[in-house]
């Protein structure tokens, strides 16, 4: 397609698609599938139809009777030559229709448009009309607002009949040798005009001059020549009542670019844009400025240079020493710009996306660089998208602008290191310094009055605590850097807004957050969050900016906060996880544990003291010791010889009931199987006590010890446990059996029993249960005690 269909099928699109969001099925494209006529099988929920670029020669009523809801259709770049009259019955929702680069011949005969009366763009350029004459039908289109014709004639009353419709942009595709009669645009009301060049041919003066007088905005495009003409109509205007100029997509030398300029700033119009630029025949020398002019701001966008040789010092002073107060040279590779020759009256400048480097508005005289002292003017500065790299440096440059309040140095290769100060100047309050190389040392160089400061897409870790105070920030944007938790706001005490979208928080610290009492926005999206304890406050603190409309609002959420650990919960949303506050507070989970466990202990030692547990637990571990010994230990034959006895029992008289009744029956005879030598069975006549005792003792391989109040006042019983405990240093400490009829505190043992002291300290002792239901376990653990395989011994030697 030419340029201007395209800008305009693109424009249809665009206005329409103020669409909501349209499925597949609403967009049919069937350009350049060789039709001849339309399809009959279209779906009906067709919305946007392209049918250009077939081999259509007719449409007919019926052709869109299934299409009700069709907003948008291009039958550009087809053959078509009739439109029946009820085409558009079916289509009462049409907005948008291109017909051009077709056969039409008639702008008198189009009556299918009394059928769209819903149209906003219509676009009849590059088909065969000879004259612009516009039929009744185009004043039923009372929502038109885009309008692009073209024909060879362009007459006097050719306009009527769209008096009454309102356009915002009409476009005339100019003809090759176009005959327009001064005054015929009268009848248009439109708010922009773009004429369209489709060859060499030059601009008609009366068409430019009424331009000039009925339109607010006025575009040339495709222009190539004729400047001079141009230039000097435009002078001779004594009321011009357009205010914004274009030019797109035009060749032009320097000479006539130049002059064209300056004769616009003579003029009254306020703004000239140009687009798409080649430029030829630059200058070696500077090229002379009007000083004063009523225009506001110079735009040039996508301009090229085709000459080789030339002074690029006088391009850029040409530009700078504009009497403008806005100028703007973007996507344009300029690699310099000078500084104005004397004090500017520019208020804002745009450098956006060219290729200009540290050294901008500097000079070098001699071995010095000297800064730019003329831009004091400029308030607002953009250099967004250049080859900036050094911070400091920057800020040198426009040290002397004092009336800078606006800086945009987003989208270059910025960075600081810290080693020298920065010298901005002092009203800058908004700071753009986005998408750099930027780190922590960024907050030592910065402006101290700055109120909004972006730093998106850097590469700051954390907000150094030393960092010069910054008293009016009230915005600032952290989006897509490495910050590890939320900053504290010792430094900014007036910060609103705090946007941290896409860092490495992992767990904020919500505690910082009270260093912040303006803070009113929040946006922390998108960041790793650990579903862990330390995250427990900042899920708090989104479910309360949830709920409440006070305090902090939490920008996304909930859906755009997600768990990135532990694996369990990854992707989940963090108003849908749950850590217990138990499982995160010290207290409360030693609480949990320990009150459950020590009431279980409680109660199991309890339970232990009723059932008398640790008796039995002490008296099997006893038993189980003798066992083990009994088992591991090796005895010789030669230890037994003349052992007649497992144990000699020494009581009290006083005891000896209990002797007879308990501890014989149940160790003698086939209860116990034990021999057993006790002084009233085996004590032999007519020898002294002593010696009866020691005879006893050595006879028998144990020494069982009945022990009682009484046994400690017997004098006897003295001899006897003296006697056996000399034997236990002869024959092991396992010798001696104590057997603790009724409790004997130590202070009523007398002194003399000093050995029975030291027996009872280091040894266990058997102790005489008074429950009967532990008289068993007691009698096996004696038993046990005193087990051993014995040399058969004749009765009657153990009766003697």
């Amino acid at each position: 397609m030419r340029p201007v269909t395209t800008a305009l099928w693109a424009t249809a699109m665009l206005v329409g698609l103020q669409l909501s969001a349209l499925s597949p099925d609403d967009i049919v494209d069937l350009s350049s599938k060789n039709l001849s006529s339309v399809p009959r099988d279209l779906p009906q929920t067709t919305e946007i139809l392209d049918l250009s670029c077939n081999h259509i020669q007719q449409l007919h009523r019926g052709d869109f009777k299934n299409t009700t809801l069709l907003k948008f259709l291009n039958i550009s770049w087809n053959s078509l030559e009739e439109i029946d009259p009820e085409t558009f019955l079916d289509t009462p929702l049409l907005e948008n229709l291109d017909l051009s680069h077709n056969r039409l011949t008639n702008l008198t005969g189009q009556q299918y448009l009394l059928h769209t009366q819903n149209l906003v763009v219509l676009n009849l350029t590059h088909n065969v009309f000879l004259t612009m004459t516009l039929g009744s039908e185009f004043g039923s289109l009372v929502k038109l607002e885009r309008l692009a014709l073209g024909a060879k004639n362009i007459s006097m009353g050719d306009f009527k009949n769209i008096a009454e419709v309102k356009l915002h942009t009409l476009t005339l595709c100019l003809e090759d040798a176009l005959d327009y009669e001064r005054g015929s645009l009268n009848d248009v009301h439109a708010y922009r005009l773009q004429m369209a060049f489709t060859g060499h041919q030059i601009m008609g003066c009366d068409l430019f001059a009424d331009a000039l007088s009925l339109f607010v905005e006025v575009e040339l495009t495709n222009l190539t020549e004729g400047y001079k003409d141009l230039s000097r109509r435009m002078s001779e205007r004594a009321e011009i009542h357009t205010s914004h100029h274009y030019l797109t997509n035009i060749s032009i030398t320097w000479a006539d670019l130049t002059h064209y300029v300056n004769t616009v700033l003579r003029t009254s119009i306020a703004h000239l844009s140009a687009s798409d630029v080649i430029i030829s025949e630059l200058p070696y020398v500077d090229t002379p400025v009007v000083e004063t002019s009523k225009m506001k701001s110079f735009t040039a966008r996508r301009a090229v240079v085709n000459s080789f040789f030339f002074s690029q010092e006088a391009v850029y002073n040409f530009f700078m020493n504009q009497p403008v107060e806005t100028l703007a040279l973007v996507e344009t590779s300029i690699i310099h710009m000078t500084c104005p020759k004397l004090q500017s009256p520019i208020l804002e400048l745009d450098f956006s996306f060219c290729a200009l480097s540290d050294t901008i508005f500097s000079r070098v005289e001699g071995q010095q660089r000297v800064e730019c002292e003329n831009l004091g003017n400029v308030r607002k500065l953009t250099l967004v998208g250049n080859n900036l790299k050094n911070l400091q440096l920057l800020s040198k440059r426009m040290q002397n602008m004092k009336s800078l309040q606006h800086l945009d140095l987003s989208l270059n290769s910025l960075f600081y290191d810290g080693l020298e100060e920065c010298v901005w100047p002092p009203d800058i309050t908004n700071m753009n310094l986005s998408s750099n190389g930027l780190t922590d040392l960024v907050f030592k160089c910065l402006p101290k009055g700055t109120e909004i400061l972006d730093l998106q897409n850097n590469q700051v870790s954390v907000i150094p605590s030393t960092i010069l105070e910054l008293k009016n920030l009230s915005f600032l944007n952290l989006n897509f850097n490495r910050m590890r938790d939320l900053p504290a706001c010792n430094g900014f005490p007036l910060l609103n807004e705090l946007l941290l979208k896409s860092n490495s928080l992992h767990a904020p610290s919500v505690n910082k957050l009270e260093s912040c009492p303006q803070l009113k926005i929040l946006d922390v999206s998108s960041n790793p969050f650990t579903c862990t304890c330390a995250l427990r406050s900042f899920i708090s603190l989104g479910i309360k900016s949830e709920k409440s409309h006070t305090g902090i609002e939490l920008l996304s959420w909930p859906l755009g906060y997600h768990c990135t650990y532990p694996e369990v919960v990854r992707n989940s949303i963090l108003n849908k996880i749950s850590i217990p506050e138990v499982s995160c507070n010290v207290g409360l989970l030693a609480t949990a544990i320990l009150c459950p466990a020590v009431v279980m202990i409680i109660a199991v030692v309890s339970l232990c003291h009723r059932l008398d547990v640790p008796w039995y637990i002490g008296m099997i571990w006893q038993w189980t010791r003798a066992k083990h010994r009994a088992r591991t230990r090796q005895v010789r034959p030669e230890d037994l010889v003349g052992i007649e006895f497992h144990a000699f029992v020494s009581y009290s008289q006083h005891d000896a009931d209990w002797v007879h009744n308990y501890l014989l029956n149940n160790l003698e005879g086939p209860a116990g199987g034990l021999r057993i030598c006790h002084h009233e069975k085996n004590f032999v006549p007519g020898k002294t006590i002593v010696e009866n005792i020691i005879n006893c003792v050595e006879k028998s391989r144990r020494s069982v010890f009945v022990l009682s109040g009484h046994f400690v006042k017997s004098e006897w019983c003295h001899y006897e446990l003296y006697f056996a405990s000399h034997q236990r240093l002869a024959q092991g400490s396992d010798s001696v059996v104590l057997v603790l009829l009724e409790p004997l505190p130590q202070y009523l043992i007398p002194s003399k029993y000093y050995q029975l002291k030291s027996m009872m300290g280091r040894h266990t002792y058997l102790e005489w249960p008074q429950d009967r239901a532990k008289h068993r376990l007691f009698w096996a653990n004696l038993r046990a005690a005193l087990q051993a395989d014995l040399p058969n011994v004749p009765v009657t030697e153990l009766e003697e």
